[in-house]
């Protein structure tokens, strides 16, 4: 009975103890309201999963994992200035926000209170720029958007390249800086062409990627453009010994052609089918919690906890120094691939995926380690397509 009774009273001494143990707060701005709102919403359940899960295996350090969340309303314009109220109220450290504008507003702040951030969806060369010394990037940068379809090429010995963008900022980044990219690899592009977004007759495009002997034709846009795309090449009977257009790997492109977009190679920055360990893991977690399948920024927002939490424990630390030469260090899978980055935090591993349309459904053909099927190529002539059965 003595022993206890100190037992009990061992126990009791060490409460006061465990409840000093203050919880380790993780900062965020997300568009709780406003337009962007329902983009935003996978993002918050993905942090909160990702939250749940630490928490359950024992926390970091000891301690709680606490997500403190600001609404920035959908306005990247104030998204900055909430980041700084989060770092003057000592978060311990920052995960990033919904896009690239806001992302970048969310770096100045980390950059300028020194607080480690975890740049979830920000793609662009103004958000993953060189120089930042405590933001860490998640996402691919958009200049790797062509570095798939690029292997491809070179696989099949294709040199001349036709590289199209519709007119928006991000599809034009995509497709100059792929341009930049194929003269470094001995390719030979034309110059970028830039198509209005309400396009709907690419014949033109067409005519002049058949004269220049165009071998490969590349384009950054969306599922409506890549199906006008294949209308015009049809009806050209121009078939590329290789198709890829980004807006091709959304369903909605296969409703659009029907039969027709067999073979077409689109481009996607995340897909749950993945076959990789650790994006099996969070598809099940995710499904199981939310009643959903995970979308782009579900598995972007958990890639950034996933990495922040394992940056956390090989540092051993919070302390700004030691959590940036941890994360600067670390290489590790995530539902996005292989994370890994360079002095400055720019990511050096994750790279999108490449989708194929095979007997009707959309199957990942790239990389290797991740496929669920091999592609099928070169692309078709439209004189050799028998119906599906």
């Amino acid at each position: 009975m003595r022993r206890l009774l100190c037992a009990l009273l061992l126990c009791l001494a060490a409460l006061p103890a465990l409840a000093q143990q203050s919880p380790i707060i993780v900062g965020a701005v997300l568009s709780l309201s406003g337009n962007l709102a329902d983009l935003a919403a996978d993002l918050r359940k993905a942090l909160l999963l990702w939250q749940e899960e630490v928490n359950e295996a024992g926390g970091l350090l000891g301690r709680r994992v606490e997500l403190q969340l600001l609404d920035d309303q959908s306005e990247a314009t104030s998204t900055g200035r909430l980041y700084e109220h989060l770092v003057r109220n000592k978060v311990d450290v920052l995960i990033g926000p919904l896009g690239s504008a806001a992302s970048m507003g969310a770096a100045s702040a980390a950059e300028r209170g020194r607080r480690v951030l975890i740049n979830a969806t920000g793609s662009s060369r103004s958000a993953q720029r060189v120089g930042y010394r405590y933001t860490f990037q998640v996402p691919a940068p958009l200049a790797t958007y062509a570095t798939g379809a690029f292997e491809l090429a070179r696989n099949l010995g294709i040199k001349r390249l036709s590289l199209h963008a519709r007119d928006d900022p991000t599809a034009r980044e995509m497709a100059t800086r792929a341009r930049d990219e194929a003269l470094k690899q001995g390719f030979v592009p034309g110059e970028v062409e830039i198509y209005a977004a309400d396009s709907d007759d690419f014949l033109p495009q067409a005519k002049r990627a058949q004269a220049d002997g165009a071998e490969a034709w590349i384009a950054f846009g969306l599922p409506q453009d890549a199906a006008e795309m294949v209308k015009s090449l049809r009806k050209l009977r121009f078939a590329p010994r290789l198709f890829v257009a980004q807006g091709a790997s959304d369903p909605d492109f296969i409703k659009r052609v029907g039969q027709d977009a067999e073979n077409v190679i689109g481009i996607l920055p995340y897909d749950r089918r993945a076959a990789m360990p650790a994006n099996r893991r969070f598809v099940d977690a995710f499904t199981k919690k939310w009643s959903a399948e995970p979308s782009q920024s579900a598995a972007e927002g958990y890639t950034a906890g996933k990495v922040l939490e394992e940056g956390v424990r090989r540092a051993g630390s919070l302390e700004p120094e030691k959590l940036r030469e941890a994360l600067a260090a670390l290489e590790m899978e995530t539902p996005l691939g292989q994370y890994k980055v360079d002095r400055d935090g720019v990511q050096q591993g994750v790279r999108p995926l490449l989708t194929q349309i095979q007997r009707g459904r959309r199957v990942v053909i790239w990389p290797e380690a991740l496929a669920g099927a091999k592609p099928v190529l070169p692309y078709p002539a439209w004189d050799t397509r028998k119906p599906l059965k």
